[in-house]
């Protein structure tokens, strides 16, 4: 569990963590953060991440609270303090404090940042990848700036409990089209019959999953065909695999979509291959 947390310069007790009643990123979700894996005790594709968590700061509008240098060293004590070997680290930083109102806080109001690490059994997330996942359909209700990564979550909460309710690990969103935009926390991959390897074109729909970016690297390095098109329920369902990325699962087979099987019901080999080659192509960071 969590031990140690990040708030504001200060690593405090679990316990005793806690941000000001006024902060907008709890009454206005006006906040982003990052999810990173813990490998080993290192950080796994870190660039990527701070380089994502830049986009959206500069996309809301919210000035980097710190510099790059220095966040990395939040991360990184944070992961000492709580002794995570495998696991993650979260970071979010907020607009900051202040009267509760709609408009922006003067420019001078410092920003909130909170840092926490916990770490999570590879041998539980191991064993889901054999048996493989089940996913829930839910009409995709969300904001249309999903892109940013923000801590405005109350749709993929509600989703993540509807599939949970139903049986499944996962919801994917699908939008007025009845197109697949991404799982509630991922991204939502198939492989078609033809062993190509499909999911949805970078579009505000979908955050620019950091696991999706690095696997396109691995696809592209395998030699495994590669298209970035949307695709539907019904086509998922007639694919030979199916498969969610993220931070937490890297790549994680979907064998159950609304209670259908997908082809066998079981693993495929394309997504077993990409989940076993994936940490030779992520980059690990030194501690």
């Amino acid at each position: 569990m969590t031990r140690v947390v990040y708030v504001n310069g200060r690593y405090l007790p679990y316990a005793k963590a806690a941000v000001h009643v006024e902060d907008r990123g709890f009454q206005f979700g006006d906040a982003v953060y990052e999810v990173c894996e813990v490998r080993a005790g290192h950080l796994v594709d870190e660039a990527r991440h701070m380089a994502r968590l830049a986009r959206s700061l500069a996309a809301l509008g919210i000035d980097a609270p710190m510099s790059a240098g220095a966040l990395a060293h939040v991360m990184r004590e944070t992961i000492r303090r709580n002794r995570v070997r495998h696991g993650l680290v979260y970071l979010q930083v907020t607009r900051g404090e202040g009267p509760r109102e709609f408009a922006f806080p003067a420019s001078d109001v410092s920003r909130t940042v909170v840092c926490l690490a916990r770490p999570l059994t590879a041998a539980a997330q191991d064993a889901a990848a054999e048996t493989g996942i089940a996913v829930k359909t839910m009409p995709d209700i969300r904001w249309r700036r999903s892109e940013i990564k923000t801590v405005m979550l109350l749709p993929a909460v509600l989703a993540k409990e509807a599939a949970r309710n139903g049986g499944a690990r996962e919801a994917w969103f699908v939008d007025a089209d009845g197109f697949v935009t991404e799982g509630a926390s991922s991204n939502a991959w198939i492989v078609a019959k033809d062993g190509v390897v499909m999911t949805r074109q970078i579009d505000p729909a979908i955050l620019a999953g950091v696991t999706r970016a690095t696997l396109i690297d691995v696809l592209k390095e395998e030699g495994v065909e590669f298209r970035e098109r949307p695709f539907r329920i019904e086509e998922a369902l007639q694919a030979r695999e199916a498969f969610i990325t993220s931070a937490t699962n890297t790549v994680m087979p979907v064998v159950r979509i609304d209670g259908k099987a997908v082809w066998d019901g079981k693993p495929g080999p394309i997504s077993r291959r990409l989940r076993s080659k994936f940490h030779q192509f992520a980059v690990i960071s030194s501690a």
